[in-house]
């Protein structure tokens, strides 16, 4: 199968559409980069690329962040568009079930959904999350809220649960410990756990250059 079929074609189309305006850390380059991401990881599975690749674009069409929190509208608007593709039902509904179940929602949400395609999608999600880009999408979202950079008195919040989670107006800085260290043991493919090192150890080095740079050390 071509997997720059009709179908991807069609969904990079609408993808690109729908978040022309969309905040720099979830826009359309996000998508791309977390396709590519699918892609690889899928190299080494035994999985259907055709969900894994039309899940993995349509993942983020409407972030329930830029919507109030309503975490219903971008599983039904891939749905709707998955329609227009004459896709079968089946498929329609694993891929919705992906976008329901791919996000972090501060981790301790109970599972109620598996399957190897969400595995792969979550884990290329999770790599955009982490690493230089990963730093780069946390601060520009931080900005965009206006949100402080560092706040030495405010420690972070571990364990929250998802409303705890949506409703956290901490520092940026705050968020690598809830929710950005944790993702690399957090993987679920080989693949996604390999390529998580690198990224989660350059996440490391960039916080011990913080704290120096912020103690006026070096």
């Amino acid at each position: 199968m071509n997997f720059e079929s009709k179908h991807i074609l069609a969904t990079k189309a609408f993808v690109k559409k729908e978040l022309k305006d969309a905040e720099g850390g979830h826009d359309w380059f996000h998508i791309e980069r977390v396709y590519k991401n699918a892609l690889l990881i899928a190299k080494t599975e035994n999985t259907d690329l055709e969900i894994v690749s039309l899940a993995s674009l349509l993942h983020d069409i409407a972030d329930s962040k830029f919507h109030n929190g309503d975490e219903k509208i971008g599983p039904q608007k891939a749905k709707e568009f998955l329609e227009t593709l004459a896709l079968n039902e089946k498929s329609i509904n694993h891929i919705v079930k992906i976008i329901e179940n791919v996000s972090f929602k501060g981790g301790n949400t109970e599972v109620t959904f598996r399957s190897k395609e969400l595995e792969i999608v979550q884990d290329a999600d999770r790599l955009d999350a982490i690493g230089a880009i990963g730093i780069a999408r946390t601060f520009n979202y931080g900005g965009y809220k206006n949100r402080k950079i560092y706040d030495p008195e405010i420690q972070p919040k571990l364990n929250m649960n998802k409303e705890e989670y949506k409703k956290s107006l901490n520092p940026t800085i705050n968020h690598f410990y809830e929710k950005l260290l944790l993702l690399k043991d957090r993987m679920n493919t080989e693949t996604g756990k390999k390529l998580a090192e690198k990224r989660h150890k350059f996440m490391e080095d960039f916080l011990d250059q913080f704290y120096a740079e912020w103690n006026g050390e070096i």
